[in-house]
């Protein structure tokens, strides 16, 4: 889902970095507000491991590739989606910088893509469906397979915009291979909350402690 540089024209690509530097001022104020001496070795592990997971990519096709986002458990985790925007932006700071993995000039894109979506959907999804279901698995893991999906089809639909992309052949390409790699990201995220959440329960936010009640 990292898309490199020259597959979306400069002055598109600058307009996405104007519209997700709003969401990185929000998210630097919420770690100003949230973040502590407690939660900030679970960031950092939250980082790390998000890092490892994106780093596992498989070629989809048309020049992009597959692989899990992670914006829902840092989302779900620390209650908020803009921690999920906070621990993203490093990430593919660091990715598209040191390991040229996503294209600079297109990086205000993906980390809207994979932070800011994937954050607020994976968020709120978990919270819909927790107040339906009281299942903290199953919020999770339909809350963390759309995060993954919803990001890829966006992705897709900026790729059209630019003429990189058909855009229904591009959407079914992404589509597909995201709804098969969401499943695998939402039996991840499952997993990882239910560890974090039963091994320290005192860093979690307070909606992760609700799932883990409920």
């Amino acid at each position: 889902m990292h898309i490199p540089d020259s597959f979306i024209p400069i002055w598109q690509g600058a307009i996405y970095w104007i519209i997700v530097l709003v969401f990185i001022t929000l998210a630097l104020k919420w770690a100003k507000d949230e973040m502590n001496e407690e939660k900030l070795p679970l960031v950092a592990v939250l980082a790390a491991g998000i890092f490892a997971l994106q780093s596992f990519n498989l070629p989809v096709s048309m020049g992009t590739s597959g692989h899990l986002v992670g914006g829902a458990l840092a989302a779900i985790i620390l209650g908020s989606p803009f921690a999920a925007v906070f621990i993203l932006a490093m990430v593919l700071i660091v990715q598209g910088v040191l390991f040229g993995d996503g294209g600079i000039t297109v990086m205000g894109a993906n980390i809207i893509n994979m932070g800011v979506i994937g954050g607020f959907v994976g968020f709120y999804t978990f919270k819909g469906l927790m107040g339906m279901t009281k299942s903290m698995p199953l919020s999770v893991f339909f809350a963390a397979w759309l995060a993954c999906l919803i990001p890829a089809l966006a992705a897709s639909l900026e790729l059209y915009l630019a003429g990189t992309f058909p855009l229904v052949e591009g959407m079914i390409a992404m589509g597909i291979y995201y709804a098969i790699i969401g499943v695998i990201e939402g039996i991840v995220t499952v997993g990882a909350i239910y560890l974090i959440t039963t091994a320290r329960p005192d860093l979690v936010d307070t909606g992760a402690k609700t799932a883990t009640g409920a």
